[in-house]
Parts: structure tokens; sequence; C-alpha cells
């Protein structure tokens, strides 16, 4: 049940562009709600010359689509019933070419026949009100849509088939007896509740939430992609990594100093994960004032990025270089991975801080360093197949986490006011409690428009 709040309203209907904007073979205008058949009617003609009035929900009908007589495009009327569209209304899809100037035509048609232009996404909100999504499902159509990694698409699917939901729903079941037990142990408080329906289910019950979190950190990272630096003193060989990891030359490489001023970017993918690669200007005290301004960038990136690519260059670095040392200290060890270049010239570690050795030129260690870096981006997920990739869902959980844990170490009285409000975090993911106005907002404010 939702609290009071400013909803739009619902009884209208909706219209939205629901393809992105530019030039394409198929763009998309959609309407929900109890006008979308009556609005359709007026713009499209079948070519079969039969009236729309005939077309059945769940079929679609190929024709014209017109305004005050002039032809706009021609397309496809899809036809969704009540209850069996996305948003569980009554809905159709107009499908016509791809074009923006045909598709705000018949979106200006739709609104000037009495639909409402719909907010961003409306239509994912209709479909959780009307219950054919639930808010965790909902939240993973933002995270499908936002998916550049593979990993980060199989996340938010695992997501959309309620996955997510239907575990916590166990977990809330589980929860729901033991305060159910303690409940009825407020009316013979002598006899107290037995391990095996209160303390059991409740580490029981920690122990599963527990390993959802230690899969919040990678979930993360595999859905909004991960930014990694690659830091060391100039010609250390920053650049040629760069070039070896894309398979193409991205970066000017040059036996010049002082090469790369600026920090570059780079996207990739390492095995579903979408990186930014950042080749930061090389870390050294110089004169030149555009280079020092690089010199700082590149510190700054260093001090940010969620991994840093220490390069060493085995011809100029070494462990008692005060360089070396103040490179390496320079970086916290649990977000830096010491890479040691020229493997074709030098096949000994300078200090042992290096973790691994690489040629860009012969390309030995190359696919190492990418399985290493999947491995260190991850770190050490429980395979339980479902990870977590929302905050929100993150920070609910272990308020969760924290409440039972509190709900085992006071009296059982305070133990069920405890867990009561375990339950209502638990139930705050999916929306199947009160819902505040605030998390609407945020969550739906973020879809774009037409979803």
């Amino acid at each position: 049940m939702l609290r009071a709040m400013p909803l739009p309203p619902l009884s209208d209907t909706i219209a939205a562009i629901a393809t992105a904007r530019g030039a394409a073979a198929i763009g998309i205008v959609r309407l929900s709600g109890p006008r979308s058949m009556d609005i359709a009617a007026r713009l499209f003609r079948p070519h079969s010359g039969r009236g729309t009035a005939t077309l059945k929900p769940g079929t679609f009908s190929v024709g014209r689509f017109s305004v005050n007589g002039e032809t706009v495009d021609e397309g496809l009327l899809l036809v969704f019933g009540e209850g069996r569209s996305y948003t569980g209304e009554q809905a159709v899809e107009m499908q016509v070419h791809g074009g923006s100037a045909v598709l705000r035509r018949l979106l200006d048609a739709c609104l000037a026949e009495g639909a409402r232009q719909a907010g961003p996404g409306e239509f994912t909100l209709r479909a959780y009100l009307s219950g054919r999504l639930d808010l965790a499902q909902a939240e993973s159509v933002l995270a499908i849509i936002h998916a550049e990694g593979e990993m980060g698409r199989r996340i938010a699917a695992t997501g959309l088939t309620g996955e997510l939901s239907r575990r916590l729903d166990e977990l809330q079941t589980k929860l729901t007896r033991v305060y159910a037990s303690l409940q009825a142990q407020l009316d013979y408080p002598d006899e107290g509740v037995p391990e095996a329906e209160f303390r059991e289910p409740l580490l029981a019950a920690s122990d599963e939430i527990g390993k959802l979190l230690a899969s919040a950190g990678a979930g993360r990272i595999a859905s909004r992609g991960a930014r990694l630096a690659l830091a060391g003193r100039p010609n250390s060989g920053k650049s040629s990594l760069l070039n070896a990891l894309l398979g193409f030359e991205r970066s000017l490489v040059s036996d010049t100093p002082g090469t790369t001023r600026d920090y570059l970017e780079a996207l990739l993918e390492i095995d579903g994960i979408p990186v930014t690669l950042v080749d930061t200007a090389g870390l050294r005290e110089t004169d030149d004032e555009i280079e020092s301004q690089g010199v700082a960038a590149s510190r700054r990136i260093a001090g940010t990025a969620d991994l840093v690519l220490v390069v060493l260059d085995p011809l100029q670095d070494s462990p008692d270089d005060p360089r070396t040392i103040a490179l390496l200290e320079g970086i916290p060890v649990d977000r830096r991975l010491v890479i040691q270049s020229k493997a074709d010239l030098s096949a000994k570690p300078v200090c042992d801080a290096v973790h691994l050795m690489l040629s860009s030129v012969t390309g030995s260690g190359v696919a190492e360093l990418r399985a290493e870096l999947a491995a260190r981006l991850l770190g050490d997920v429980p395979d339980s197949g479902l990870w977590l990739s929302v905050e929100r869902h993150a920070e609910a959980l272990g308020k969760t986490l924290t409440l039972l844990n509190r709900a085992l170490e006071v009296p059982e009285d305070l133990a069920a006011l405890d867990l009561a409000e375990a339950l209502d975090e638990l139930a705050s993911i999916t929306g199947r409690t009160d819902v505040s106005a605030e998390t609407l907002e945020h969550i739906f404010a973020n879809f774009c428009v037409g979803k």
C-alpha cells in the first residue's frame, strides 16, 4: 500500500517516443491508458480496408498513419489489451520509420487528440502500480537500459526475472515466522522462544544477507564500469600497454620523455566489465608548465580510480630508487596492481612489489593481465548466481543485517521491534510495503521518457 504522494494521474492516456533520438530503421510512439485505441483509430488506417475497431488485443496491422488527411508514414500498429501490456493498461505502439520528424509529428498528433506527454519512467511506474512489476524489477529495467557491458546486462536480466525478489520474499517469510514466535512469546513470557525458532533462522538469514552484500561492490563495478589509471615514470611503457590492451594504436608512443602531457581515455571490455582505461602523464618533476599540469592531473586521477596499474620500467626503476619508492608508496596497496613492462628486455623483477611481468611488444603477459584485472575488480564474490548492483538495495540490506544482528543480542521483547523494522527494510526493496514519494521520485526520475 502506498503512502499519500503526488502521483501523476492514472486515469488519463499518456504518450511518448519510446526509441532513441536519431535516424533509424524503426521508431516507436507508445500510448498507454483508456483512450489509447481511440486515439490510434483517429490516426491509423489499415491497408486491409477494415476499420481499426476490428483490431483485437494481441494483434497488429499494417497501414498508413495520417494527420488531417496528410500521410505521415506507413507502418505497424500493435494493440495490447488491459492486463496484457507492459503497463498493465490498454496500450498501443505505432511502429514507423525512425526519423525524428516522423516521430515528433505522430507524438504531437497524439497529444492534440487528448493524450498527455509521459514523464520520465512513467510507463514503468504504471507497470509497478498495476502489479506487473515490483520495485526491484522496475529498477532492473533501468539497469538493463544502461548496461554497457555483458556482465552488467546479465545482472540486470537476473533482476528483471524477479530472482532477487523471490530470494527476498523467502527471507521475509522466514523472518515473519520468527516474528510470529516472538509475538506469541509475549503471552507466555516464562517459556521463551526455542532456539530453532529464533536464533537458528536469524543466523541463517544473516548469513544469506551477508553473501548478497558481499556481491554489491562487484555488482556496482560490473554495472557502471570501472576506471583504471596507468601510472608510472615517463617512458615506462604506459602508452604501449594501453595500446596492447586495446588491440590497436590509440596512444602515441615515443622515446622522448614527457610525450603524454595530458591524460587520454580509452574504452574497452574485460570479461564483460566495461572499463575506462586512462593513460596519464609520466610522473616526474619538470619545469615545463604544461607537462607539470599533466603530472598533477595524473595524481588526481590515480587518487580516484577504482584500480591503478603501476607500470615499472626495468631499465630505469630499481627498489632503492627514491622515485620508485615514492611511486609505490603514493598508491594504497589495495588499489594498485604493479606491472613490470619490457619483459622482452629484462625478465628479472625490479622489486618484490611486482605482481606481473609483460611485454607490449611481444604480447606476452597481456592475456594474464586481463584475467588478473577481472579478478581484482570483481573480488572474491560468493558464487550465488545473484549479485546486487543497485545502491538502494545494498543500503536496505545493510540496515536489515544490522537489525538482525542487534535482535540476536537484546532481550526477546526488544528483538521483536528490531525484527519488525528489518521486515520493513526488506519489503522496501520490492515495494511490498509503504513506499515514500521521495523513493519513487528518485527511482523513476532516472528513467528516460518513453520507458
